[in-house]
């Protein structure tokens, strides 16, 4: 996948997170990047579990990227004590 749709997966999972997290977001702006970033650690974090596997298409890259930015938002949160109790 070239880095023009690794960006756009990216931007689409952040948007994702910003949706799928409750709480406060980072905003538009925090939410993309946030996604951009989440899209390398779903991609490295599907690699750990899944080592010969890899995400087949668009929707199976947003699927990764989204749940790598679901991830590293309630990190960022946990950092900055921002965690929404439930």
């Amino acid at each position: 996948m070239g880095i023009i749709a690794w960006i756009i997966v990216g931007l689409i999972a952040g948007w994702l997170a910003g949706l799928i997290m409750k709480g406060g977001g980072y905003g538009l702006i925090g939410d993309l990047i946030l996604g951009l970033i989440g899209a390398i650690v779903g991609g490295w974090l599907f690699g750990l579990i899944m080592p010969s596997a890899e995400p087949t298409g668009l929707i199976g890259s947003i699927i990764v990227a989204t749940i790598g930015a679901v991830v590293l938002v309630a990190i960022v949160r946990l950092i900055s004590g921002r965690a929404v109790r439930a």
